[in-house]
Order: structure tokens, then sequence, then C-alpha cells
């Protein structure tokens, strides 16, 4: 099976675009573009993070629930855009649980937080936990645990297979992290304004009623997943028991509001 929708990236204003979807057994379902080329991924780093971080919980390195960040706040927080800190600062705007602050400086202390509790630098042990185990060697972090990964479409499309079959993590903790944290936690959803409520598991946005935003207007309220400033985004819509992986090189803008969607709805409609 090939997706012809796919093929819709070749009518995106961007200089390079690449694309794939991708069932749980692994079965890549349709790819377009190159999808060897190395992007800056910006936001996708974090599910890349949270996936590491979750690792180190289960084994025994972390736990969820104890103290990380700012005061009254823990690694949950952290992970779930609850803690409290300011977008790309480390300060402290708000107490921790009352709104979702989407926060980079947040996963930047988590990064640290787990380098001291397992006594690895944080770009090295997401490499150790996450990313050879899966066989993505073109992946590497190159700086801040929020935003500076740099990935291929073929690499994460095997993070996206395993995400929806997961060998490295129990199923319920995956199970956890595609659950909503601090339900009913409203705040700002980057690029699409005030979301009410602005679900989050952790590390994952989750989709739910949300309106407007980055997935199809035919995503199921179950899909979760990320975008990045970097005019990138990974879903997974476990209703359609699929995910879709497309990386660029323009940053994010109105041009990225007016394709992913239509985009996406395309690519479902021809998954019935």
């Amino acid at each position: 099976m090939s997706l012809q929708s796919l093929a819709l990236i070749e009518n995106w204003p961007v200089p390079t675009a690449a694309a794939a979807v991708v069932r749980a057994d692994g079965t890549v379902l349709g790819a377009h573009g190159p999808l060897g080329h190395r992007f800056p991924l910006a936001s996708v780093t974090k599910p890349l993070a949270a996936y590491a971080v979750l690792v180190a919980y289960e084994e025994g390195a972390i736990e969820l629930d104890e103290p990380a960040g700012p005061e009254g706040a823990t690694v949950r927080h952290l992970l779930a855009h609850t803690s409290g800190l300011a977008f790309d600062e480390h300060r402290v705007t708000a107490a921790p649980g009352g709104r979702r602050l989407y926060s980079n400086a947040g996963f930047e202390v988590l990064g640290d937080h787990v380098a001291k509790a397992t006594d690895i630098p944080f770009a090295e042990y997401l490499r150790q936990a996450v990313l050879a185990p899966l066989g993505m060697a073109a992946t590497t972090l190159d700086g801040s645990p929020a935003k500076d990964g740099v990935s291929t479409v073929d690499d994460l499309v095997r993070f996206a297979a395993e995400v929806q079959a997961p060998r490295l993590l129990d199923p319920r903790t995956v199970a956890e992290a595609m659950t909503v944290q601090y339900p009913g936690t409203k705040g700002v959803l980057p690029g699409y304004g005030h979301q009410n409520p602005n679900d989050w598991g952790l590390g994952f946005e989750i989709r739910d009623a949300k309106s407007p935003h980055w997935t199809g207007t035919s995503s199921s309220p179950g899909t979760f997943g990320h975008f990045g400033q970097s005019g990138t985004f990974l879903w997974i819509d476990p209703a359609a028991g699929v995910a879709c992986v497309a990386l660029t090189d323009r940053a994010f803008g109105p041009w990225a509001v007016e394709a992913w969607t239509p985009f996406t709805d395309a690519v479902l409609a021809e998954l019935v």
C-alpha cells in the first residue's frame, strides 16, 4: 500500500520535506521525500526526551512524583508543562499544577535532573535508553532536551512504531504518558492560542477537543504527539492505528497552520 496523500507535501512552501505513515508493527504504509535527510526537530525533541525520562523512571533512577524544578514541583509537573516555569526562562511564573505553561525551561530542568540521578549526561542517556535500542543511528541531541534534537523520517518512524507497541517501556507507562495529567488545566498552545482545557500527557500533547489544532479535523480525540517550530510534527492516532511523521526545513508559521490539517485529513481519509 502506498499513500497518495503523502505527495501533498510537494505543494508545501518549504525547501525540503519528508513524511511517512507507520503502523504499530513497524509497517510503513507510505513514505515521501528524502527519508534519510537530517532535519532539526525543534520541539519534536520533547517526546524523545520524555521517553528517556520514562525509561529512567522504570529503571528506578527517578520517581514521577519526586521533587524536581521549582518549589513544590515534581518530575510529573515538568513533563506535563505544569511546573510553573516560564517558556524559555528558568523563572517561576505560577504555582505548580495550576496552569499549563508550555516550558522549554522545564524540559531542560528534566534533562539536568535525570543526568544527576543517573550520572550520565542527558544526551548520552537518551542515546543509550532510546535511540540505540531502536536503531535510530541518525538521531542526535545537540543541546537542549526541549528543542535541539536532529533526526530523519526513517528514524522517527522507528520511534512512532515503538510508542504504538512499546518494547522499551511497560505499555502501562506509555498509556499513562498519553493520559491527561492535571485535567481541566487551561493554557496556551503555542501557535494556536488559548485552549480550555489545554490537555497534555507526560511529554505528549493530547488533542482531545482542541480547536484550532495542528492535527486533522478528523483526528480522533485520543490523538497525541507534538509539533515543532522548525516545521515538524509527529502524531499518533490510536483510533486509526497509525502514526505520521512530517519533517521540513521551514519555520512553523501560517503556511503550516494552512497545510497540516488538510494533509492529516487526507492521510486519514485514505486509510478508511
